[in-house]
Order: structure tokens, then C-alpha cells, then sequence
């Protein structure tokens, strides 16, 4: 069996490693460069995509990756301003109630290239997917960009909200632009050591609001400094994130588009931040205002509506591609990827069919990412939980 997945996202990356573990042939082709899109620096972390990781992984990426994850995440607080403090004025367990599992925060740049590191010989960067056919003998070829194609048993389209594979394969997919866009980005812990915040906080993701406005903010002190964990756990692990990962704060603003309006680039992104943010108490401005300005993204808000069920077939999607949750697309994207490659191993081993197997997935993709709606109190909306990435290509963000 043959398997190319487009997007080297968590989701693509995770499939890749699990069917090459299983001895299943598989190419990754991802458009970008290797340094990827900005998505953000942060994501919660819960059991889904623990599951996946230890599924998935060689034992050592996984405890290279548990050994560089923050403390664990219990409760949500909400900070509010007395006599010019900030102080804690509730808390919520994170229980799995509203949609909000407990996890732990991690360094989304540190996780996937802990996620690359074995695949070098497997990822195709700067390789554009522009189509694909389905063939007589039951195959997938695929074309990119440059002019060249690879033929498969699968395609796996791991390509975001914006999918190529999707929009050839479920033209009837729609994505809805909610309006909603969420400024984030990441503050060195030193640059706020002395404030008291970060001790106030703890792990617990966080916020506050002010005048109308809201700001989600999260610690993020790695249980074990990336360099020492590299020696110790993955010293395949070349890449920079390494050496230039430290202990620091995220935060991300709610916005809409029009608050947003034409900013783009990572400066002009920090600066509309700052505008946003002084409101706010001294401290939470500091947070903004001390900020790694390249490390400041704006995430679009986008929804894929629930839609009917479609025949299986050798090309499927994950992720993002078919299915966007705010604050929570990493873990959705890995529990799918975990899915498909137990699914895919049966497949290569004669236990059952290539479609049935895909079907299976799929089956179990629409009844976790699709839940039916309560129509007796109407549209439900998911608490966002801060350190959330959501997923990638523009999906909605927790804040």
C-alpha cells in the first residue's frame, strides 16, 4: 500500500509517522517551506491528542514531546481589576463540560518539528497539490504544481480549511467566514517577571475583560528546557524552534474583521494588538506591548457547516479540511490521523477493505467532529479555552 498526504500539518505529520512506523509507504506534500504558515506558538493539549502522539510516534519523539509540555491545565479563570490589582475572580473546571477538556499547553512550532524529525526523507516542501483523478485500477494519481504526479492507493487531503483535495473531492463543502478574528501572539516570561501575573495565573489558561473588550492569556513554563530534553530524549531533533524556545506568555484578542481591517504583516498585526489592548489593566498592556512581534498572527474565523454523508472512496480528508473546531483542530486533527492509520494498517494487512476501512474512519470523523444539534437551545457555542490553537489554514482559534 501507497499513501500521499497533502499538508504537513499535526495531522498530516502524525499520519505519517504512524503508517511509516507500520512499514506503509507514505508521501507528505506540503506546499510551503519547511518553517510552514503562522498559525500561532500555542495549543491545548488534551487526551485526544496525547492518544495520537503515543499511537503514533516512536517512543522517543513522544516523551521529547511530553517532556516539553507545560503543567497540567484544571481550570479556566477569570481575572478581573480591585482597587487597581488583578485578581482572580472565579474559576471553572475544565471537565470536559462546554467542550473544554483538561490538557496541558504546548509549544506548537516545538511539536511539529518533533513531529518532522524521521520524515525528512518522506516531506515534500514547496510542492503544490492542484488536483487529482481516481484511475480504472483503483489508484489515485495526483499533480502539483511543477508539473509532476505521484500515484497511490489513498490521497489523504491534511490541507487545512483552505483544502485543494476537498474542493475537488466534496465541491459541495461550503466554508463560512463567521467574521470573527483573533489576534495572538506570544511574551517572553521574563519580559513580565516582577508583575505578579505570572504567579497569579499558575498553568490555568486565563481572562480577563475590559470595556467591552476580552484577552485570553496562558503560561507556558516548559516542564523541561527543550535543549536538555533533546539530549536526553531526541537528539535527531535539528531544528532551530529548539535552541530558541523559552518560558513565556500567550495571549490572544477576539476581534472582528472590521477591528482587524487591512493588517497583515506580523508588525502591523502587534500594532492593532496594542490598540486593542489599552483598555486594560497596566499589566495585561505590558503582556501586549513586550510581545515577540513576529510571533503575532491573525487567525481567521471559518465554519464548515454539517453535510450529508458521502461514499467512501481511496481519497479522504482530515483535520481542518472537513471539520473546524475552535480551540480545539490540533487534537482533532491527530484523533483523526490516529484513526485512519489504525484503519489503513488493517487494510494493508488483509483484515479488511481499502473502502471499508476509509468508511470506518469517516463513520467515526462526522459522529465525533458533527454532534447533533440541540434544537431546544438552538445554536451551541464552545467556551474558548486560551493556549488553544485551533488548527491551521485560517481556522478559528480559541481565545
Amino acid at each position: 500500500m501507497k499513501v500521499v498526504v497533502v499538508g504537513a500539518g499535526l495531522g498530516g505529520l502524525t499520519l505519517a509517522q504512524g503508517l511509516r512506523r507500520a512499514g506503509i509507504d507514505v508521501v507528505v506534500y506540503e506546499r510551503e517551506e519547511e518553517q510552514g504558515r503562522p498559525q500561532g506558538v500555542s495549543l491545548h493539549f488534551d487526551d485526544r491528542g496525547t492518544a495520537a502522539l503515543r499511537a503514533c510516534l516512536p517512543p522517543p519523539h513522544v516523551a521529547m514531546a511530553e517532556a516539553t509540555m507545560g503543567g497540567p491545565r484544571e481550570q479556566r479563570l477569570l481575572l478581573s481589576e480591585v482597587e487597581g490589582r488583578l485578581v482572580v475572580e472565579r474559576s471553572q473546571p475544565l471537565d470536559g463540560t462546554a467542550g473544554v477538556r483538561p490538557g496541558r499547553q504546548v509549544h506548537r512550532p516545538l511539536l511539529r518539528a518533533v513531529l518532522l524529525t524521521g520524515l525528512e526523507d518522506t516531506v515534500r516542501f514547496g510542492a503544490e497539490f492542484t488536483r487529482f483523478e481516481q484511475r480504472p485500477d483503483g489508484t489515485v494519481r495526483s499533480w502539483f504544481a511543477d508539473g509532476s504526479t505521484d500515484t497511490a492507493d489513498v490521497l489523504v487531503g491534511a490541507d487545512g480549511i483552505g483544502s485543494a483535495v476537498r474542493r475537488q473531492y466534496l465541491p459541495h463543502v461550503r466554508v463560512v467566514d463567521t467574521g470573527k478574528r483573533t489576534l495572538m501572539g506570544a511574551t517572553p516570561l521574563r519580559a513580565v517577571a516582577g508583575t505578579g501575573l505570572p504567579e497569579l495565573i499558575g498553568h490555568s489558561p486565563s481572562n480577563a475583560q475590559a470595556h467591552g473588550a476580552m484577552m485570553a492569556m496562558a503560561v507556558l513554563r516548559f516542564s523541561q528546557p527543550p535543549v536538555v530534553a533533546r539530549k536526553e530524549w531526541l537528539p535527531a531533533l535539528h531544528s532551530r524552534v529548539v535552541a530558541d524556545a523559552e518560558d513565556y506568555m500567550m495571549w490572544a484578542l477576539p476581534v472582528t474583521k472590521e477591528v482587524l481591517g487591512s493588517a497583515e504583516s506580523p508588525a502591523t498585526v502587534w500594532r492593532r494588538a496594542q490598540e486593542v489592548s489599552a483598555g486594560f489593566h497596566p499589566t495585561l498592556q505590558m503582556v501586549v506591548d513586550h510581545a515577540w512581534p513576529h510571533l503575532t498572527v491573525a487567525l481567521r474565523g471559518g465554519l464548515i457547516p454539517l453535510m450529508p454523508a458521502w461514499p467512501a472512496a481511496p481519497v479522504t480528508v482530515i483535520g481542518d479540511a472537513i471539520h473546524v473546531a475552535p480551540g480545539f483542530g490540533g487534537n482533532l486533527a491527530m484523533q483523526d490521523a490516529h484513526r485512519l492509520c489504525d484503519e489503513l494498517v488493517q487494510a494493508s494487512r488483509g483484515q479488511q477493505s481499502l473502502r471499508a476501512a476509509i468508511g470506518a474512519y469517516e463513520d467515526a470523523m462526522r459522529r465525533d467532529s458533527f454532534p447533533a444539534p440541540d434544537v431546544t437551545k438552538g445554536t451551541p457555542r464552545m467556551v474558548p479555552t486560551p493556549g488553544g490553537s485551533g488548527g491551521s489554514n485560517g481556522a478559528e482559534v480559541s481565545t
